[in-house]
């Protein structure tokens, strides 16, 4: 069975890019082998001066492993897809080109900027208001902007060519499964909701550590770092749908209210020193491959000082969460990769006399990608009734059956914006960073190394 979608056409800008080969070509294939877009133009265009035949080659790749798994509606609808596509050579930042191509494709048309951010804010310049077809959709990949000002600069650009609603600010980590997973878990357990506050949890932490090192990504990444690409977007999403108060409905208007509330109250504060770290790997090993030191590495330039490791504190000043700190950690190239939220609660105000063993705060860990559920609980252990001991309730959350591009799509495609970050937001994610980013660049936070393959600096927490 296949589903209409409101886009008739999705332009895809950087065609001849790694994102749209490794992510976004197969996320699209998924999707249009599960029916979820039929009757979908896919358009390329790059700066590459591709053949056809070039296209053609770099869509029979990434739609390989789709095509072999496809049932015959879906092999159909992705050779549909490939018999009707095209590829343009194209200057996004120059005057005209960009809003002729547009102006000859079948509405409503979304267009992908798999491109880096200063180039897609130099294409949306290049615009005029009167070259955008009514009803398109324009979808921006995170980072947006590299400072608040910045996003507020590229928000007004954005809201000069079409409304908000048609606007997608996507983070391919935030899948809908996983939003859904962590708001079912919150809102749907009464056990939960009661305790999920100051009263009953000492801190909440969310980390993103990878066991992946640069990978030929110095030209984008040396001028991010950690902090900027992961703990500025994604990390902060997490935060705020684990903290945000129960929302009306998961409507998008409802939901992104509630984040929108909760990220106004957020912030890191001095001294940050204390509550902010930093550090950058140097050489190693991760499963016997040899990593070289990053400041080594092409493309870096070591006196950026741009950290791979980074953890900052963020508090949340209002009535539920007052005192509850929030750690918020990603990094590269360390020892095992982890993506989880850490809840600890609180220890027992009273354990009875008599007891014996450990008795450890309990912790609720919730795991993503895949996603998965495990709570640590103090029970009596085997043997000695009288003796506590830890054992863990597991369970797997449900998982979508599309990549997390073909979720994006998904949504963009629908005209549903639920997974979009809101303008607002964009711009008070950057305003609760960028102290930290002031106070780096004073060396008023050490820049610490570790080893390549290893969980990072000596004392850091793991």
């Amino acid at each position: 069975m296949t589903s209409e979608p409101t886009v008739k056409t999705l332009l895809i800008l950087g065609a001849s890019g790694d994102l749209t080969g490794r992510l976004l070509l197969p996320g699209l294939a998924r999707l249009v082998a599960r029916g979820h877009a039929a009757g979908l133009t896919l358009v390329g265009a790059g700066s590459d001066d591709w053949s056809q035949e070039q296209w053609l080659e770099r869509l029979d790749t990434a739609f390989a492993d789709a095509n072999s798994q496809a049932n015959t509606d879906g092999k159909r609808e992705l050779k549909r897809i490939r018999t009707s596509t095209s590829y343009h050579r194209l200057d996004v930042t120059s005057g005209g080109e960009l809003a002729s191509l547009l102006a000859g494709l079948e509405g409503p048309v979304a267009v992908y900027f798999a491109l880096p951010p200063k180039i897609s804010q130099l294409a949306c310049e290049a615009l005029t208001p009167e070259e955008v077809p009514a009803g398109t959709r324009l979808v921006m990949e995170k980072p947006f902007g590299s400072s608040e000002e910045s996003a507020r600069h590229l928000n007004k650009t954005l809201a000069a060519l079409v409304p908000e609603d048609h606007i997608h600010r996507v983070d391919h980590f935030l899948g809908k499964a996983t939003v859904l997973n962590i708001l079912g878990l919150r809102f749907a357990n009464t056990f939960l909701e009661p305790v999920w506050n100051r009263e009953h949890i000492e801190k909440v932490e969310i980390i993103f550590d990878e066991d992946l090192a640069l990978e030929g990504r110095a030209r984008y990444y040396d001028g991010a770092g950690a902090l900027r690409d992961m703990i500025q977007s994604h990390l902060l999403q997490i935060m705020a749908l684990m903290a945000i108060e129960p929302p009306a409905s998961v409507d998008e208007r409802d939901l992104r209210d509630a984040v929108a509330t909760l990220l106004r109250a957020s912030s890191i504060k001095a001294p940050y020193a204390k509550n902010t770290r930093r550090a950058r790997y140097s050489a190693g090993s991760i499963d016997g491959r040899r990593v070289p030191d990053y400041a080594k590495e092409k493309g870096v330039d070591p006196s950026r000082n741009t950290e791979t490791l980074a953890e900052v504190r963020v508090d949340i000043d209002n009535w539920r969460w007052q005192g509850v700190p929030f750690m918020l950690r990603s990094g590269k190239a360390l020892g095992s990769m982890r993506k989880e939220a850490i809840v600890t609660f609180r220890p027992v105000p009273h354990l009875p006399k008599g007891f014996t063993g450990v008795d450890s705060p309990n912790q609720l860990r919730i795991g993503f990608g895949p996603d998965t559920l495990q709570f640590d609980v103090d029970v009596n252990g085997p043997g000695n009734v009288l003796s506590l001991d830890r054992a863990t309730l597991k369970a797997e959350l449900s998982a979508s059956d599309l990549l997390p591009y073909g979720e994006v799509l998904e949504g963009v495609l629908s005209g549903d914006p639920l997974l979009s970050v809101r303008a607002d937001t964009a711009e008070d994610c950057w305003r609760i960073v960028a102290p930290v980013i002031k106070a780096w660049a004073r060396d008023s936070v050490p820049l610490e190394e570790y080893p390549a393959g290893t969980p990072g600096p000596e004392g850091w927490p793991t």
